[in-house]
């Protein structure tokens, strides 16, 4: 069983209907709790109401919330999500809210430095106290996942150069593959091209990139592995590459072999994105059967 730390926003996602609970952290935890990792959170919650669920869920998903911190000058985070005709998803994100004030704890140095993996994202850099104690937790780390999450305006070039250099994996969408290698001074057109240039630039041997229903590339100690994707019907994408990720990375680190991993992780993300929400229960069972017809 290999430990995990998911380090970042927890938060409701506000549909026009209704909400549920998310942030991707929380959602990239949850799955990996699924597939029976030691998983913790670092994040922070207000002191209000909007709270109580989030904290239940963590502890119902037993998942260990020792560094969920309370902030009472803060309210719990809200994301307002809009839909358009496809399922695909867009985001107003209000701040400061309690996930942007992370504080630096004893609790989640100790998580931290007893992990096997340390899960974080570029969306929590937005502000100066939790991006301040993610730099921190980097140093305790002992293999530093980078799940790229570019939320314009909330992220900055240097900043993400930054992480980048200090992760072990990276994470991008094809559409965040191609912006950040332009910040690089990439002069390549092609998607492979750009993924050997943005590992040679921060010495990154782990790099995976997912192209919405056309699958995903993973770059994995310089050999290159692909999915073509499943063909699903999409009732929304909120959480489907948490889901992705989360199950690439427990395959990987459980030590399934690159190909298998990305099979199923592209499985995994492909029924999360034909359910409703970011956390879908899914079986083993409905995976395999799934991936193989």
């Amino acid at each position: 069983m290999t430990k995990f730390v998911c380090f970042g926003e927890v938060l409701w996602d506000v549909f026009d209907t209704h909400k549920k609970i998310g942030g991707a952290p929380l959602n990239v935890a949850n799955r990996l709790k699924s597939f029976h990792n030691d998983v913790a959170i670092i994040t922070a919650v207000g002191n209000d109401e909007l709270a109580k669920p989030i904290l239940k869920l963590i502890e119902d998903l037993k998942i260990n919330l020792d560094a969920v911190s309370i902030l009472n000058d803060y309210n719990t985070g809200e994301v307002n999500v809009t839909l358009n005709n496809k399922g695909s998803a867009t985001y107003s994100i209000p701040q400061p809210k309690a996930w942007d004030k992370i504080p630096y704890t004893k609790a989640s140095e100790n998580l931290v430095k007893q992990a096997d993996a340390f899960v974080f994202g570029s969306l929590i850099t937005r502000d100066n106290v939790s991006k301040e104690t993610l730099f921190k937790l980097l140093e305790v780390s002992n293999y530093k996942i980078f799940d790229v999450n570019l939320r314009a305006p909330f992220y900055q070039k240097e900043v993400l150069i930054d992480l980048m250099h200090k992760a072990d994996f990276i994470k991008f969408n094809d559409e965040e593959l191609y912006e950040i290698s332009d910040f690089l001074g990439s002069k390549f057109n092609n998607l492979e091209q750009n993924i050997h240039f943005i590992s040679e630039k921060t010495k990154t041997k782990h790099i995976c990139v997912t192209k919405g229903e056309h699958g995903a590339v993973l770059l994995y100690n310089d050999f290159l592995f692909y999915n073509s994707g499943y063909r699903i019907k999409v009732k929304d994408t909120v959480g489907s590459g948490d889901s992705f990720l989360a199950s690439l990375i427990s395959k990987l680190r459980n030590g399934a072999t690159p190909q298998d991993s990305i099979n199923f992780a592209c499985a995994v993300g492909a029924l999360v994105a034909a359910n409703e929400g970011a956390n879908p229960v899914i079986t083993a069972k409905e995976i395999n059967a799934f991936s193989l017809i």
